[in-house]
Parts: C-alpha cells; sequence; structure tokens
C-alpha cells in the first residue's frame, strides 16, 4: 500500500500541475514519489520480482497523469456521431507505456551504476525521450514537462534562450535534487545537511524566475512596425457543417463574417485551418481557376493592400506512376494524389502562395510507420472530416511577404504550435510574426483547445515574435512577444478579432540555437551508456 500511495501521489502531483486548471509549482516535486517508490522497492522490499513491481506502479501513476491531462480527446466522435473511445484509449495507453518504460531503464541503469550515475541517467534519458517525441511519427509532446508553464509567462521569460525543453530539464533537475536532499536527511538525519540541501533547492528554483521577472519588465525591443490584422472565427461544427454545407456558402460566410467588420485599413485577414472548401479539397494545379480563391481575390479589390491568409485542404494529381512523388497515393480510379493540408496567401492579380502543413497529426493525419503498422492494425486512422489517408508536407517552412508592408507571417498550421524548435524555422525564414490557423472544436468545450492556445504562448516566448491566432471555434487571441494575452475570443462565438501586431525582427538565442540542452542530454546518455558497456566489458576480461 505504500508503494500504491507513493504512485498515487506522484500522479496526482503531475495531474494538477498542467494547464489550464493547475497549479505549476507542483511539478518541481512530481516526480520524488516515484523515485521515492523505486527507491524503497529496490533498496528494501520482499517482493520477488522488483522490476515488475516497479513498471506497474510507474504505469499507473502515468496512465492517471494521462487521462486527467488529455482525457478531452475522448470528445472526438466517429462518423456515426459516437465518441472515439480509440481516440483517447491508444494516446493514453502508448504514451505512458513511453514514460513507464523510460522510467524502468532508470531503475536498472541505477541497480548497475548506482544511485549518482542513476539519476544523471534519469535525467538524460527523460530529456532524449522528450525530443524522440518531439521528431518520430508518433510524436505527441504535448506532456513534454516544459510545457507546464505555459499560463505564467511572467516565470519563464528565460525560454527565449533554452526554450520549453529547457524547462524540461529545469523540472528534472528540481526533481532529482529534491529525491537527493530527501535521501541524505533519510540516510543520516542531519539538520545541518537538510538545510543547505534545502536552500540549494530553493535557489534552483527561485533564481530562474528572478531572472525571468526583470527580463518580463524590461523587455523594450523596439518593433519595426506594424500591422493590422482581422482574425476570422466563423464556428463551422466540424461533424454537422463543415463537411456537409456548401462550398459556397462556407466562402460566402466567411467573408461576410470579413466585411461586416473591416473598420479601417486591415493588412491582414486571417482565417482558420481549412476554411475551404468544406468537403473535398482544392486542385493546386488550378489554383487560378479556383471558383472559391478567386472569390477572396474578389473581396480582396474592395481593400486596397490587403492580403487574405488562410487554411484550406489542397491536392495534386499526379498523371500516371512514374511522375508520383514517394506519399502519394492510389485512388479508386487509379490515380496519384497528394492530399495537403495547406496555409494559402491570396493577393489579387498575383499567384496565390502555399504552404504545407509540416508536423501531421498522428492516427488523424499521417498513419505513423505506415510499412509497419498497416499490417497489424489495418486501417486505423480516426477519419476527423479528411481523408484517412497519410497527408503529404512540405520539407522546409515559408514565410508569406506581403508586398504592401513590413509583414512577413508565419503560416502555423495547428498542432505545429507545440513544436518549439520546429516554428524556429519560420523565423530563420524571415518571418516577423506568426500567423497560427487552427481548427479546435473537434473535442468541444474541453481542456483541449484551452491547452492548445496556452502552448502558443510559449512560442511567442521562445521566438519574440507576436502571434495571430485564427480558430474556426476554439479561441482566437492575439498573443504579445512577452507571452502575454493580450485579446482572445470565446470558444463557440461566430465572430472576428482586431490585432495591431508588432513585427519584430531580431532572432533569440533559442532561435539561432534550438533545443540545446536536447542535444547536450543526448550525448550524456550516449556517454553512460558507452561507459557501462567498456565498464562491463573490462570486468568481464578480468574475470576471465
Amino acid at each position: 500500500m505504500k508503494y500504491l500511495l507513493l504512485s498515487l501521489i506522484s500522479a496526482l502531483l503531475l495531474s494538477i500541475s498542467w494547464p489550464t486548471y493547475g497549479v505549476p509549482f507542483f511539478i518541481f516535486f512530481a516526480l520524488v514519489p516515484l523515485l521515492m517508490m523505486e527507491h524503497e522497492i529496490t533498496k528494501f522490499s520482499k517482493i520477488k520480482n522488483k522490476s515488475r513491481a516497479i513498471f506497474g506502479l510507474t504505469y499507473l501513476c502515468f496512465i492517471i497523469w494521462n487521462i486527467v491531462t488529455t482525457g478531452w480527446l475522448y470528445g472526438a466522435k466517429n462518423p456515426d456521431g459516437t465518441h472515439s473511445l480509440m481516440a483517447v484509449v491508444i494516446p493514453v495507453l502508448l504514451n505512458s507505456l513511453f514514460y513507464s518504460i523510460i522510467f524502468q531503464c532508470y531503475h536498472l541503469y541505477k541497480k548497475a551504476q548506482g544511485t549518482y550515475f542513476g539519476l544523471v541517467f534519469f535525467v538524460a534519458i527523460w530529456m532524449v525521450f522528450e525530443k524522440i517525441h518531439l521528431s518520430w511519427e508518433l510524436t505527441w509532446p504535448w506532456l513534454n514537462l516544459g510545457n507546464v508553464f505555459a499560463d505564467y509567462p511572467k516565470i519563464i521569460q528565460w525560454y527565449d534562450t533554452l526554450g520549453a525543453t529547457g524547462g524540461s530539464f529545469w523540472i528534472l533537475v528540481i526533481n532529482v535534487y529534491a529525491f537527493y536532499t530527501w535521501r541524505i536527511w533519510e540516510a543520516g538525519r542531519k539538520r545541518r545537511s537538510l538545510i543547505i540541501n534545502s536552500s540549494v533547492l530553493t535557489i534552483f528554483i527561485v533564481i530562474p524566475i528572478l531572472i525571468s521577472m526583470v527580463k518580463y519588465q524590461n523587455f523594450d525591443e523596439k518593433p519595426l512596425g506594424s500591422v493590422n490584422v482581422l482574425m476570422l472565427q466563423p464556428e463551422l461544427n466540424p461533424y454537422t457543417e463543415k463537411y456537409s454545407k456548401d462550398s459556397l456558402t462556407i466562402l460566402s460566410d466567411l467573408l461576410q463574417l470579413a466585411e461586416q467588420n473591416s473598420q479601417g485599413q486591415i493588412d491582414y485577414y486571417i482565417g482558420p485551418e481549412t476554411s475551404l472548401p468544406g468537403y473535398g479539397s482544392i486542385s493546386e494545379t488550378a489554383f487560378d481557376q479556383s471558383t472559391l480563391l478567386n472569390g477572396v481575390k474578389t473581396f480582396l479589390t474592395k481593400h486596397p493592400k490587403s492580403v487574405f491568409a488562410t487554411g484550406i485542404s489542397s491536392h495534386r494529381f499526379y498523371p500516371n506512376a512514374d511522375q508520383k512523388s514517394e506519399t502519394a497515393y492510389q485512388t479508386s480510379q487509379g490515380m496519384y494524389v497528394d492530399s495537403y493540408n495547406s496555409a494559402v496567401q491570396i493577393i489579387p492579380n498575383q499567384k496565390v502562395e502555399v504552404y504545407h502543413k509540416g508536423k501531421l497529426v498522428p492516427g488523424v493525419e499521417i498513419f505513423p510507420y505506415i510499412n509497419v503498422l498497416k499490417p497489424l492494425l489495418g486501417n486505423a486512422m480516426i477519419d476527423l472530416g479528411g481523408t484517412t489517408a497519410s497527408l503529404a508536407t512540405d520539407p522546409e517552412r515559408k514565410a508569406f511577404s506581403n508586398p504592401f508592408n513590413k509583414g512577413k507571417m508565419a503560416p502555423i498550421i495547428c498542432y505545429e504550435s507545440i513544436y518549439g524548435e520546429f516554428v524556429t524555422d519560420y523565423v530563420k525564414k524571415g518571418a516577423n510574426f506568426l500567423g497560427i490557423m487552427t481548427n479546435d472544436s473537434w473535442w468541444g468545450v474541453t481542456q483541449g483547445h484551452q491547452q492548445l492556445m496556452a502552448y502558443a504562448r510559449l512560442r511567442a516566448i521562445e521566438t519574440r515574435r507576436e502571434i495571430a491566432r485564427a480558430a474556426n471555434s476554439g479561441i482566437s487571441g492575439h498573443i504579445n512577444a512577452r507571452g502575454d494575452v493580450v485579446a482572445d475570443t470565446f470558444y463557440g462565438d461566430k465572430t472576428t478579432l482586431f490585432a495591431k501586431v508588432n513585427l519584430y525582427d531580431k532572432m533569440t538565442f533559442y532561435t539561432k540555437a534550438g533545443d540545446l540542452l536536447s542535444r547536450f542530454s543526448i550525448f550524456v546518455f550516449g556517454f553512460l551508456v558507452f561507459y557501462t558497456l567498456i565498464k562491463k566489458f573490462q570486468n568481464r576480461k578480468k574475470t576471465e
């Protein structure tokens, strides 16, 4: 019962730390009970299979954490209107399994190399896993530890130097040092050592926060200028309207929303993810002939020096198999096609610029490791209104330049906004503000859309770029370069949001260096594994 209680305490602390309902301070000690549980079982328990017991208890902890923080995935619905149980079961079980494997690796390494090397290994392997979770096809970095401070930008202004992965490192080091403090006290019961270690622990927590508050108060970077942005929130129900309503009606409603709220000069109209065409997609080889896109151009002739950026579903056909791309799939008519979740910038008398979403949602937009998993799982993609085949992507980020002013927008599409180093690639391409186009209405009034909005604040701090976020029915918002929400909308409102968005061109250290601490952790992890193998080999040679 003692070990179970420690596992449940960790689950509770992890869960109540998370945005947008939690208090992030608890995250500094959330992993300590788990570390205590592992130590107690390893050193003092009479359980026969200790490794199995530790794995089971950590899996329980991580399942509870995942359910509480991402259980909103249950809001996703099947085509028949019922809730999609698999949309929450698969991510929760898999993500919990990954974290449990990480903890099990720590247990085995610590058992072999001792507590001190083990704790260093724990920090390194957790950081390595978070980096993998940002990169591979099963990517789901929603619970990466550095995200926990998203609603408290005043204490993480130093993310412009080390990013959210730096936040993860900070949290892990403090948890490890808190566990070390407890172990030293338990072993010697010396008050002096407890006071010293507790003081060091407090300094580790307080100093970065104080530095951050100073940076927050003294942020005075001068902008290049500003642009007037009107974010459009059409509030199309994705299950009953978005893919059943006539495309021309959808366009008409979107443009009417823009027209009714256009006061003064609007430099950017920004629509949400896949605003057009509703059901189906627009051919990229016929953008110039598209009735929908030309309808937008006609609207813009009434608004000189304005551009229209929005999300669309698009596709590209290939005449035969010899010309198809690696990502193209075959239709029932035998043709080959790439489907995209795209962002476009539309300007009268100019070619439509297009960017294809680079980070796809596993199980919804991409079938992860399709050659391996499809024979096992069959057609298990979750159909949320798009194709049930994997979408194609752009290999590089883009910035949409405005020919009428200094604006250069990063066309970030929904899920992409939770990837720190990935978003810096837009800035490296010249973006001086971030435009996020999203559709957060799949999960209803839950923590899902609130957390995604909160995570965007991290990107503003990391890059020191202001954000204009247009949501279909989530939260449209204007976020400044300090991560403050200047203005936002309510979920479910059919509305617009006007913002005067400042433009910045300086690159932060994080933009230039990326996930530096993640790469350092990969090096440390490799060194520890290599060191262990060498030591094991030397011991074997001595025995022989």
